[in-house]
């Protein structure tokens, strides 16, 4: 009984998050097409729905080598290969690696908020110097305060 309650709430858990993630960008997509730009849904959307075929892909491909996998330790014990016993296998390693996954992705996020790599992307030091630099010449050129603001962003 308390086996098939983990199965389920295992189950649940991944089908759950796959299916929010998958929810919302079917939803963007949806709001973008009704927005009447049917022809940028690609130029805007690529990039996700490339990851989420190749998530889909590999997710499906993980399954079948832990099914193969499975079937294999399952008969060399001598044990019976079942759906529920599978789907824990299968479910407690995509959880591994998305756990791992998201533990790498935080450390990153916390750690670039915390510490300076100077001269990454991350890093404001390349425009504060380059500004200053500008700073520097429109003040020798004696056009200070002639600096325009920062410029709207547009779309492409």
């Amino acid at each position: 009984m308390a086996s098939t309650l983990v199965v389920g709430v295992t189950v649940a858990v991944l089908l759950g998050v796959t299916a929010y993630l998958i929810g919302s960008l079917v939803q963007s997509v949806l709001r973008e097409r009704k927005s009447n730009h049917v022809r940028k849904i690609w130029r805007n959307f690529g990039l996700s729905l490339a990851f989420c075929v190749l998530f889909l892909i590999s997710w499906g491909a993980q399954g079948l080598a832990e099914w193969e996998q499975y079937r294999s330790e399952q008969r060399a014990h001598g044990e019976p290969v079942t759906a529920p016993g599978f789907a824990v296998t299968f479910a407690q390693s995509t959880l591994e690696n998305w756990q791992s996954e998201f533990l790498q992705l935080f450390s990153f996020v916390v750690l670039s908020s915390v510490l300076i790599h100077r001269g990454s992307a991350e890093s404001k030091d390349g425009t504060d110097r380059i500004e200053g630099k500008l700073d520097e010449v429109l003040r020798r050129s004696g056009e200070e305060g002639a600096r325009p603001g920062p410029r709207p962003v547009t779309g492409r």
